[in-house]
């Protein structure tokens, strides 16, 4: 499992400070499926998650990915930003 992230032209956070692995399913790896997670994600201010919109991937594998970008955290910032964040889940 793999993860990269795409900054979007308004994003202002540098880097991220915390980062989360998503947990490859169970079932997901008894089927031996693979797949790709497309997440656009509103970082706060803080540097905290306000919100996560799925723009892709198989709804087998976005809970996961959804629940540890949850965790994730950026720098502090003055503004709002958006990240794209995309997780490649191999078997």
């Amino acid at each position: 499992m793999s993860a990269s992230r795409k900054m979007s032209p308004s994003s202002i956070h540098a880097r991220v400070v915390n980062k989360v692995t998503p947990l490859y399913p169970p079932l997901v790896r008894t089927m031996n499926l693979s797949g790709t997670v497309k997440l656009e994600v509103l970082v706060q201010a803080s540097g905290t998650v306000k919100s996560i919109e799925v723009r892709g991937g198989s709804p087998l594998l976005t809970q996961s990915a959804q629940t540890a970008v949850h965790a994730w955290k950026w720098e502090k910032a003055e503004h709002e930003s958006t990240e794209l964040i995309e997780f490649h889940f191999h078997p």
